[in-house]
């Protein structure tokens, strides 16, 4: 069985070469869901050695009706970085990622941590802001072709959570909030046509709050895995099908239901205007061009490679 920490330096080098690699549970020993998240813990650890901050968590495979194309059965959750959460309009390259998919989504910024088992109105209570945005989700094995236990290794799968204004939330707010978030719809659209719909409760048949409390809840098994923390942007997977993006395409969804204003990428044309997000005035997110950079010398040499 191949050493950890040989692993997580194979995974943390297909950022800086851009190149796949065969699927992990493919290798002599397969890999399981603990040891791969194990191996996330590393990898988030090599990360932060190199300056990369946590800026929350993504959660991924929450909208069932995608389980049987992907053969999964199960959300899956993986971090977000400082340097990879970053405001629509901000410059970004998909060329940068690996087979890179778009996916609508609802995400939460955390005022207080929830507690696993809360009610719809409890975990609402934690939040302290809600946003639009797209996760641009990436596959480091050919072909979109995994077990769960692979992309959970693979950075949950994470290239990108592009997103757009943050809608703070006062106490009189919440109550419509949790109204509507378990039965908004969703109008995904390239270059202006129709690609996919999608309905709040594709997200494990209660909506987005139905995702947070699922995370809350797996976190609490998961002991060894940091805790989720105050100011953590929480993505809740995507309301649609993951879509193929490519290169001169413009993308643009909309929230049927919500208090929020439709979303496009790429929004070169408001790169200069926009202001910099509340994300990243409070430091949760870069607004520059940094390439994403494997960057992987800090892990090798904490791992002794």
């Amino acid at each position: 069985m191949p050493d950890d920490a040989v692993l997580v330096a194979e995974i943390l080098r297909t950022l800086s070469d851009r190149r796949q690699i065969p699927l992990l549970t493919s290798r002599p020993g397969g890999l399981s869901m603990d040891r791969a998240y194990r191996l996330s813990a590393w990898i988030e650890h090599a990360r932060a050695q190199r300056g990369e901050r946590v800026a929350g968590r993504k959660i991924g495979f929450t909208n069932r009706t995608i389980w049987d194309e992907f053969g999964v059965s199960a959300p899956i959750f993986g971090p977000m970085y400082d340097s990879t959460v970053r405001s629509l309009g901000t410059p970004f390259r998909t060329t940068d990622l690996m087979e890179p998919r778009i996916e609508p989504e609802i995400a939460f910024r955390l005022a207080t941590v929830p507690r696993p088992g809360m009610a719809a109105d409890e975990l609402m209570a934690c939040v302290s802001g809600v946003c639009a945005g797209f996760e641009i989700v990436q596959s480091i094995f050919a072909g979109w072709r995994f077990q769960a236990a692979d992309t959970v290794a693979a950075f949950g799968l994470h290239g990108a959570f592009l997103h757009g204004p943050m809608i703070d939330l006062s106490g009189a707010g919440r109550g419509e909030w949790i109204v509507n978030l378990p039965r908004f719809e969703t109008t995904l659209r390239r270059n202006g046509t129709l690609a996919d719909e999608g309905h709040a409760r594709n997200v494990l048949g209660g909506g987005p709050l139905a995702a947070l409390g699922h995370l809350a809840d797996l976190l609490a098994s998961m002991p060894e895995v940091a805790p989720l923390a105050e100011g953590d942007i929480v993505t809740t997977g995507t309301l649609t099908r993951a879509l193929p993006i490519a290169p001169g395409e413009s993308w643009q969804a909309s929230f049927r239901g919500l208090p929020l204003n439709p979303i496009e990428y790429p929004s070169w044309s408001r790169a200069v205007r926009q202001p910099i997000s509340p994300l990243a005035q409070q430091g949760v997110c870069k607004d520059d061009d940094a390439p994403h950079d494997g960057g992987n010398g800090d892990f090798l040499r904490f791992a002794g490679l």
